[in-house]
Formats: structure tokens, C-alpha cells, sequence
């Protein structure tokens, strides 16, 4: 399998991502890398039919996953809405040739086999297309966090449309979220989320 590095880290830095690109992997090898990584944390995985990409997540992509993820949370328990996380999961379907562990995924009220929500960070470029990956294990939305603003898209048939809001959570501005994402240093992430809890009173 040839290997070819998109982003490779500093070695005085753990901020940036590390991602490496194999082509031509076989299901079964990724199958296989899945049950030896098991349920422990560690790099992520996404596989497209045959291209299998595995990326080691930096702080500033893990700051920002978490951060979101707190402030969805926080705003679900203030409107009592059922918010089941189910964080990294690994999701695959061999019939699609499609497997990934999202950033963070939730399902709105019962449990499902997929999630409702799937939440990316993207703080690098390259690499496979998650949408795509998204599209063929059919999870109905996909939220993409990109320079600093969220893209929203939602499964329509077979294929995304993008929204301004999710369908899952339609009253959540998630412009007014992206902000404080956005507008709030990385040691004040706590303060941000007490403050937006208070927010929704």
C-alpha cells in the first residue's frame, strides 16, 4: 500500500493533526485494524472504498470537538430534550465499503444504529471525503465545523442538501454557538459554557 502524508505535525507541537492516507486497503485489513484498536482511544480511522485514512486528532482539534460537544449538551439539558451521545463510535458497512469514528454523534430521543448527528472538526485540509463516507452508511446529519462556522447537511434521498439549522435540534441558533465557539479563548471554555448555559435560562 503506498502512503502519502498530508499533514505531517511539527515535532515541537501536539496542535496539528496527523493524518495518513493508504490506497488500495482491502475490507478486510481495515476490519481487522478496527478490532486490534478495539473500544481504546486512539488515531481515527475513516475507509472509502479502499482508501483507508487514519489521522491522530492535535489539542486544537480536540479542544473544539469537546467545546461543541458541551455546548450541544448544555443546551439540550436546558430544553429537556433527549440527547444520547455516543462520542467516537466506530460506524461501518461493509456492503458500501464505508466505515468512520465520528468526532462526536448523537441520537435525539430513542436509541438508534446510527446516529441522528454527526459532528466533524476540520482543522486541516485533505483527506477522505467524510460526506461521502456519511452518505452511504445513510446517518440523516452531518454538522462540519470549518473555519470557524458550522455547515450544516441533511440526508434527502441519497444525497445531502445543506440547512441552516439542524432538523433534529431547529431551535438551536447555531450562529450564536458558532460564535462562542469562535470568540472564546481556549482557557475560558468553561466560563463560555457556564455563560451559555445561563443564557437559556
Amino acid at each position: 500500500m503506498a502512503a502519502r502524508v498530508l499533514t505531517p505535525a511539527p515535532a515541537h507541537t501536539e496542535s496539528t493533526d496527523q493524518r495518513v492516507i493508504f490506497y488500495n486497503v482491502p475490507w478486510s485489513e481495515y476490519e481487522a485494524l478496527c478490532a486490534i484498536r478495539g473500544d481504546d482511544a486512539g488515531p481515527r480511522m475513516a475507509y472509502l472504498e479502499g482508501t483507508l485514512e487514519i489521522m491522530s486528532p492535535g489539542r486544537k482539534h480536540e479542544h473544539m470537538k469537546t467545546f461543541i460537544a458541551r455546548l450541544i449538551e448544555a443546551y439540550a439539558d436546558a430544553r429537556v430534550i433527549p440527547l444520547l451521545g455516543f462520542g467516537s463510535e466506530t460506524y461501518r458497512k461493509e456492503a458500501v465499503q464505508r466505515g468512520l469514528e465520528p468526532d462526536e454523534c448523537y441520537c435525539v430521543g430513542d436509541e438508534k444504529e446510527l446516529p441522528d448527528i454527526a459532528v466533524e472538526i476540520v482543522t486541516t485540509s485533505g483527506g477522505i471525503d467524510k460526506l461521502e463516507v456519511y452518505r452511504g452508511l445513510g446517518v440523516p446529519e452531518v454538522w462540519f465545523w470549518v473555519d470557524g462556522r458550522f455547515h450544516l447537511f441533511a440526508l434527502d434521498g441519497d444525497a445531502y442538501r445543506s440547512i441552516p439549522r439542524s432538523r433534529f435540534l431547529p431551535e438551536l441558533d447555531i450562529e450564536a454557538v458558532a460564535d462562542i465557539v469562535g470568540g472564546t479563548a481556549p482557557g475560558a471554555q468553561a466560563q463560555a459554557v457556564w455563560a451559555f448555559r445561563r443564557s437559556l435560562g
